[in-house]
């Protein structure tokens, strides 16, 4: 049975912080800054033999109704009606605030169990804080150092307290629970990561793919700050979505705090199977647009272009003919990608953009038989040969797929170090077009086949 725990309380009293503690990475966003975490952000927590589910939420905050302040309290009060209990963090250095006592009220009225967490309790300073604590009503605090790991001890004992008691697990061991048949490998969640530049439309798109405003949106480009994961189900195929801060060029980024949202984007994009690539429609394939194509290329992912806010490019079919050509001349190395337009506001191109996804993952998991792979290679071959280097003609003996993900082969030959990167490419567009492999990066790497008799002597004149 899982049991969920919010972690609640106002801005910059180390949050987050908590919650990469208790889930074992760093997966949310951490600043001196207030406010860094807006959308709500939820992983599996652990401490000692305790597992439970841990949701981070923004700083509860007042804010005029429909800002975004207010928007992201309404996230954090959606937290609080899914938790089965809270922890209300406390930063106990500055002692207790005006809106620590009004926010301790709204914790009661939620009316489930509350730990009282004093973090930042290490030192002197730290204990007077926790002391002042106990006006809050909300029983005995515990004093910790999320950052340093100080008094998880004490928290260990106050969820033990609320917790349900585990289940034991049988000690008989079961190969069907260890063993994964191909059809459950089949069935896996996709793992999607939507990139692209600020205000491209990313979350906006997510929440019409969820039927709710789970993630917070807004006019202001850089409204999303962590890479926050949801769970879709399309036509009964599960996806897990990663929505992504915006990515500008690098020298426009002087913030700590965009230094930090671009890495989270960075590491979503290396952590996915399948990445969406999202264009604003009136300013589609601008240089950054190509540099993010190429990252994701070089990361070895799937690549899937969504073209949003096609709404407003009025009924234009031309318009739609001429996307596939741009994406093919301008992004070479990953010919033949899916490209889709779409309006994540209004959820037209949806259907199309989900099968897209489900197709390009088919093609980054694809395996090509050797007999097969070789028969191609020999006409590829004949058609073109390789370039003499030096006055040697170079010999290309035969080629083998090593794995999927992305499709990557071996090509044994002479002189691995002599064979030209052009010669390569074309072999890769070839194999592209026979095996249908399109837009999916494909990796061919070089070596150079043992010669047998390289460990004979020769005989002594």
């Amino acid at each position: 049975m899982s049991f969920t725990i919010a972690i609640i309380g106002r801005p910059n009293v180390g949050k987050s912080t908590l919650f990469n503690r208790l889930v074992g990475q760093k997966l949310a966003l951490v600043d001196d800054t207030p406010g860094v975490t807006r959308d709500r952000r939820e992983g599996q927590g652990r401490l000692g033999d305790l597992e439970f589910t841990l949701i981070d939420t923004a700083g509860l905050d007042e804010g005029a109704k429909g800002s975004l302040t207010a928007r992201m309290q309404e996230q954090t009060e959606t937290a609080i009606a899914l938790a089965d209990a809270l922890m209300f963090v406390i930063d106990a250095r500055a002692g207790l605030t005006p809106n620590d006592r009004g926010f301790a009220d709204f914790a009661r009225r939620a009316n489930k169990p509350v730990v009282l967490v004093a973090n930042k309790s290490e030192g002197k300073h730290g204990e007077a804080g926790a002391m002042e604590s106990y006006a809050l009503g909300l029983g005995e605090p515990i004093q910790i150092s999320a950052e340093h790991g100080e008094g998880l001890s004490d928290l260990y004992d106050s969820l033990r307290a609320i917790m349900p008691e585990p289940v034991e697990e049988s000690e008989e061991f079961d190969d069907d629970d260890v063993i994964e048949t191909d059809e459950e490998i089949a069935t896996r969640p996709i793992r999607v990561a939507i990139v692209g530049r600020p205000n491209a439309g990313k979350s906006t798109l997510i929440n019409h793919l969820l039927g709710e405003e789970r993630l917070l949106t807004s006019a202001e480009a850089g409204t999303t700050r962590d890479s926050i994961s949801v769970e879709v189900n399309w036509q009964g195929r599960d996806f897990r979505v990663f929505d992504t801060a915006g990515l500008r060029r690098r020298s426009r980024i002087e913030e700590k705090l965009e230094k930090l949202s671009v890495s989270d984007a960075l590491r979503a994009i290396r952590f996915a199977e399948v990445v969406v690539l999202m264009m604003d429609a009136q300013n589609k394939f601008e240089e950054q647009d190509l540099r993010i194509a190429d990252l994701i290329e070089r990361e070895g992912r799937a690549l899937v272009i969504a073209v949003n806010k096609w709404d407003l490019m009025g009924k234009q079919s031309s318009l739609i003919a001429g996307l596939r050509t741009d994406a093919d001349h301008l992004l070479p190395q990953v010919k033949g990608m899916p490209i889709v337009a779409v309006s994540g506001l209004m959820g037209e191109g949806i259907d199309r953009l989900m099968s897209s996804i489900e197709q390009a993952y088919a093609v980054w998991n694809r395996r090509v038989p050797t007999a097969t792979l070789n028969r191609w290679f020999e006409q590829a071959v004949d058609a073109n040969p390789p370039p003499a280097v030096s006055g040697r003609r170079l010999k290309l003996n035969y080629i083998t797929q090593a794995k999927a993900r992305p499709p990557s082969f071996i090509l044994f030959c002479s002189r691995a170090d002599a064979v030209p990167q052009s010669y390569l490419r074309y072999l890769v567009n070839s194999m592209r077009e026979f095996f249908e492999l399109p837009g999916t990066p494909v990796r061919i790497s070089l070596r150079e086949k043992a010669n047998p008799f390289a460990h004979k002597r020769k005989r002594p004149s």
